[in-house]
């Protein structure tokens, strides 16, 4: 049987209930290879239109935040049916060395960067992006449970983090009462499953619900 968008789960260990298909928007607003917006709106009005409800972007896609501010204007009037995830930790400001990174500062101010472009109070699903080997976890954890308290974000993710740091963070976070991360978004495909080692089975034991994502997506595998 077929995958509908509409047979909606839970989000690891979350009440949250996603589609199993995200629609992912590194495409939008990227000249060259990337979609039209008319594409874009397209993409996103069958997405929602066949019961699918999880739409995950990032601070960096789309040059410097334009897939963020595209997706704004393509979700403005059904903001609150859809599962909203976006990341933090690549820099939108080439030159200034506190615009990217894992810390306090660069979460922060990601955060509303990427609210004001995204045209929303708040973000459903926010994800660390990219581990940057420096900064402290307390700092990165207590950070994410601040802009949970303040209502800014509702849920936590971590994206190509390495597997004992991403169950050390968890574990730190389940200890002090913080909250705990829901997904983990990892490279996984036919031709990349080193991730069924250590981070698939980290994540089921810590109660995160993977996100496969893939630079070949369907395109090289296809042969398209």
């Amino acid at each position: 049987m077929p995958i509908q968008l509409d047979d909606y789960r839970l989000l690891g260990r979350s009440g949250l209930r996603v589609s199993p298909l995200t629609l992912g928007t590194m495409t939008f607003a990227v000249d060259g290879w990337g979609s039209s917006d008319k594409e874009a709106a397209q993409m996103v009005n069958s997405y929602i239109e066949r019961g699918g409800n999880f739409i995950d972007t990032a601070n960096f896609y789309g040059g410097m935040g334009g897939s963020e501010r595209l997706l704004g204007k393509l979700l403005h009037d059904r903001r609150d049916r859809v599962v909203l995830s976006t990341k933090y930790s690549m820099t939108t400001q080439p030159g200034n060395p506190n615009a990217s990174g894992n810390h306090r500062r660069a979460m922060v101010r990601s955060v509303e960067d990427s609210l004001r472009r995204l045209g929303t109070d708040y973000i459903d699903v926010y994800y660390l992006h990219m581990w940057d080997y420096r900064t402290p976890i307390d700092e990165i954890l207590k950070a994410f449970e601040d802009l949970v308290q303040s209502g800014k974000i509702l849920y936590i993710g971590l994206s190509d983090t390495p597997a004992w740091q991403a169950a050390r963070m968890q574990m730190m976070a389940q200890l002090r009462g913080w909250s705990q991360f829901c997904a983990l978004q990892i490279s996984y495909s036919l031709i990349e499953r080193t991730v069924e080692r250590e981070l698939i089975p980290m994540a089921a034991e810590t109660g995160m619900g993977v996100c496969p994502w893939s630079p070949l997506g369907g395109g090289v595998l296809s042969g398209k």
